[in-house]
């Protein structure tokens, strides 16, 4: 038995954004969405990982590790591209 939890489209704004450090290149897309409690989708265009993300959830820089396979020098980098990026939610608005 299949148990449905949501079946819905929308029309999202998507942000492709690639930078260069002096060790790596990254190049994301960033799906901005009115579901998924107001976080964007950010996608890593060159290992295919994701995750959802706010501007919170940029300063846990072990998350940002594990999940895009980083070290912590370019967990920092990465946090503080997409900071500017991010839309700020208070806990109200996410649930």
């Amino acid at each position: 038995m299949l148990e449905r939890f949501y079946d819905l489209s929308e029309q999202a704004q998507v942000n492709f954004v690639g930078f260069a450090t002096e060790k790596a290149r990254y190049d994301f897309a960033i799906v901005y969405t009115n579901h998924f409690f107001g976080k964007p989708l950010v996608i890593c265009m060159q290992t295919n990982h994701s995750s959802l993300l706010d501007a919170d959830d940029l300063t846990n820089l072990t998350y940002l590790q594990q999940t895009f396979h980083l070290k912590l020098e370019e967990a920092m980098e990465l946090s503080e591209f997409l900071y500017a990026r991010m839309p700020i939610l208070s806990a109200r608005d996410q649930y």
